[in-house]
């Protein structure tokens, strides 16, 4: 159970149901610009961590971004040259304040893990052993600063402590999300009683898509188990050209709109 399937199920059974169990699986919209500005700059961090110590500087890290970087989704190749050069600084400046010669214990790391009555996984961005525990790096590139409210709610996050506990072996609570743009890190540290919540609400979601999927298999009806949840996340949803009531919420966001200004 990845935190992405949650995620969609949460936010439309029918887009669940077009991306998870539909074949063929219906045509996906063209990529966005925020996307792609975020892949980036994760593989560019991951590939700072390939160098030698040594070579593990912030202009390097700069320098990785603009080998990394693709134009997918911008208005113009201006665009994209202006959001290039503002990722490469902002990942020169979050090196500049970060141990390098601190070897992390997970990159991309995919851990997975049962726990309760679902299998928690995921790919972690960034897993730092501090002390006798480990701690989970979440990167950010979003338009909007994050708070502790946002690190204490992620399920997401949650689930990889969970995941992470059991597929490391070693003790796991502490949550960070670190927010590239403002450099600044939003941190939680989870108790049993917080994961469990994060569990129980978890463990809900897949038995209502668990029933659902198992109901459509046995002949039920598609529109009926799956309804679409119209509203403005249908602005950018990859499927809007297959969902009439996504078409009809209102009009297309272009794939650079959710850019920072």
């Amino acid at each position: 159970m990845t935190p992405s399937r949650l995620g969609v199920w949460a936010d439309c059974p029918r887009r669940f149901r077009m991306a998870y169990l539909d074949r063929p699986t219906p045509p996906r919209g063209g990529p966005w610009a925020h996307s792609t500005l975020g892949a980036v700059v994760h593989n560019a961090l991951k590939a700072l961590f390939d160098l030698p110590v040594r070579a593990r500087n912030p202009e390097a890290a700069a320098g990785l971004v603009r080998t990394h970087w693709k134009d997918d989704g911008f208005a113009s190749a201006a665009q994209a040259a202006e959001f290039r050069d503002r990722a490469a600084g902002w990942v020169h400046d979050y090196v500049a304040d970060l141990d390098v010669t601190h070897e992390p214990v997970g990159l991309e790391r995919w851990v997975s893990a049962p726990v309760g009555t679902i299998v928690a996984e995921g790919r972690v961005d960034r897993i730092d052993q501090r002390g006798d525990e480990v701690v989970i790096v979440d990167y950010k590139t979003g338009r909007h600063a994050l708070t502790t409210d946002d690190a204490r709610g992620s399920q997401a996050l949650a689930l990889y402590v969970l995941a992470a506990r059991r597929t490391l072996r070693r003790p796991c609570t502490k949550v960070e999300l670190h927010h590239l743009p403002t450099g600044t890190v939003a941190a939680w540290e989870h108790t049993d009683e917080s994961l469990a919540r994060h569990l129980r609400r978890a463990e809900e979601i897949a038995d209502e898509f668990q029933l659902a999927t198992d109901t459509l298999a046995a002949g039920g009806d598609p529109d009926i188990l799956f309804p679409a949840q119209p509203g403005r996340q249908c602005a950018w949803c990859d499927f809007r050209r297959s969902c009439a009531d996504g078409q009809a919420a209102g009009p297309p966001l272009d794939p650079w709109a959710m850019l920072a200004p």
